[in-house]
């Protein structure tokens, strides 16, 4: 079985994962900028977190890593940060030669609700009818993008 990584970016990015094993695993992870440290701190924060989950040991490196594409962003401080976590993460996964693939919106969610347009509090609802207790809609989000993946070789 492979093990597949989802991830929604962002300054709180969610995370989900499937082990070898088939079990799944979920989360959020905070890069929200500090006082006091540099504007590219946060992308170090992340690219060492990412590192930790995508290649710990040989026996649990990640097969396949898939994130939600966002085309349009609501401000230019997200868009930026969108796209410093993105180019960490296809630059590591460049590195450790991981396929990844980039899911729209409204996809992930048309899966997961039957609606592409679904908010936030039905795609975390459908992610608890699955059995899941995400702690956010960020979590959700890659839980949502991990059952994607799943159906998917």
């Amino acid at each position: 079985m492979q093990a597949i990584l989802s991830l929604d970016l962002g300054t709180t990015t969610g995370w989900a994962l499937q082990g070898r094993d088939g079990l799944i695993c979920s989360g959020s992870q905070s890069f929200k900028a500090q006082r006091f440290e540099g504007g590219g701190m946060r992308y170090l924060r992340f690219q060492r977190w990412l590192a930790e989950v995508i290649a710990p040991e040989e026996s649990i490196a990640i097969n396949r890593v898939v994130f939600e594409e966002v085309r349009r962003h609501l401000g230019v401080d997200a868009a930026h940060a969108y796209g410093g976590f993105m180019a960490q993460l296809t630059c590591l996964c460049e590195k450790h030669e991981i396929p990844y693939e980039g899911v729209p919106v409204g996809t992930i969610k048309r899966h997961a609700t039957g609606k592409g347009n679904a908010n936030k509090n039905l795609v975390m609802c459908a992610m608890r009818a699955l059995g899941h207790v995400p702690v956010d809609d960020n979590e959700a989000d890659a839980l949502a993008l991990l059952h994607w993946a799943m159906e998917r070789p």
